[in-house]
């Protein structure tokens, strides 16, 4: 009898200590995400809302002086489109989110335009996401 009673309490220990998983440390409970894929884009546009390339591309983090993105060229063949930010740059930012500031020359203005654009990611988060900031930056 008292070896039954010894193996039951042996097999509910090794079943409680089974699912007590300690290994997961990010307090991020139980997140399901899915598998696509975020990415935020800016337009740059001329006077007339025309998409146009710019020159010295860039999206900075101004909380860690981070580079987030540098185009070199345009995405998905539309003029005017480049990524602000994407999913692969989920951990460098906070979960209460983070000024990325955009910049980008059109050289036939010779202007230089700049915009703050107010992303979140985070360790515990599934994708990136556009807090506030403006669609496009409009050239004169």
């Amino acid at each position: 009898m008292f070896k039954k009673i010894a193996m039951l309490v042996c097999a509910v220990g090794v079943i409680l200590l089974a699912a007590c998983d300690k290994t997961d440390n990010s307090n991020c409970q139980d997140k399901i995400c899915d598998e696509s894929f975020a990415t935020l884009v800016l337009k740059f546009v001329d006077k007339n809302g025309e998409g146009v390339a710019v020159d010295n591309y860039s999206a900075v983090n101004q909380r860690t002086g981070d580079t987030l993105s540098v185009a070199t060229s345009d995405i998905n063949s539309e003029t005017g489109i480049y990524i602000v930010a994407s999913d692969r740059h989920i951990s460098k930012l906070s979960e209460s989110g983070d000024s990325v500031k955009v910049t980008g020359t059109y050289t036939k203005s010779a202007q230089t335009k700049s915009a703050i654009i107010k992303v979140k990611g985070g360790n515990c988060a599934c994708h990136i996401s556009k807090i506030d900031g403006p669609e496009q930056i409009k050239f004169d």
